[in-house]
């Protein structure tokens, strides 16, 4: 791999898919409000689709979790806080093999689903199709490094290369000589990450951000009788 297709991947690529995320987001809340929905298509099937929404979110949820620790928190502090590159390890493996398999099995139905029910399918949009696919491509190149490599191949410490490669997109200084020395499989990771982050604006991914937390908190709606409050 040559120095400038290394920089151009590794180096500008990055900065590429968070323009496209950033500007996309902003362009669709601005030009398109009302598509700013998950398309639900509950009404047309719903006991295959909560098991695969159950097992892909929280699956999701413990993945994005795993990735937070294992790209953000660099290898000395866990080291300085007692934890060893053994324990780290193991934990990392077992937790990332259970979440991985959640997720998967989560999305493999919602795609089962949404391609073999004809209703779901006829109200389905291109876009959808789309997102499945990149979703499974992340997904897959993921449980490859993690089962593949980290269980049952010969182990990459990812945290000397794709995690500081990682941190230096935010602080300006990405090395793109630390990608070029991870796995193949770790470097499709990162390339389908991007291509969904790229794609997300565009899709009906941008419902994670409309979570309605303040239903939490919102005060109780009263219902009255109409003939209660004429009196």
């Amino acid at each position: 791999m040559n120095e400038e297709f290394k920089m151009l991947v590794w180096g500008a690529l990055p900065y590429a898919v968070i323009a496209v995320f950033v500007v996309g987001h902003v362009w669709r809340y601005r030009t398109a409000q009302y598509s700013w929905t998950t398309r639900s298509s509950q009404l047309l099937e719903r006991k295959t689709l909560m098991v695969g929404v159950l097992l892909f979110h929280f699956g999701m949820l413990a993945v994005v979790g795993g990735h937070i620790g294992g790209l953000l928190i660099p290898k000395d502090l866990t080291g300085s806080l007692g934890i060893t590159e053994h324990m780290y390890h193991n934990v990392a493996v077992a937790m990332g093999t259970l979440a991985g398999v959640t997720m998967t099995a989560g999305l493999v139905i919602l795609a089962l689903r949404r391609s073999g029910n004809e209703r779901v399918r006829k109200a389905s949009q291109t876009a959808d199709f789309v997102v499945i696919v990149a979703l499974l491509a992340v997904v897959v190149t993921g449980m490859i490094n993690t089962i593949g490599i980290q269980l049952l191949g010969d182990s990459h410490d990812y945290r000397e290369t794709v995690s500081p490669w990682f941190r230096g997109i935010f602080l300006l200084q990405p090395d793109p000589e630390l990608m070029a020395e991870a796995p193949w499989s770790f470097k499709l990771h990162a390339l389908a990450a991007m291509g969904l982050f790229a794609l997300w604006p565009f899709t009906r991914l941008v419902h994670a951000w409309s979570v309605p937390l303040t239903f939490i908190v919102r005060p109780p709606i009263v219902f009255r009788r109409r003939d209660s409050v004429a009196r």
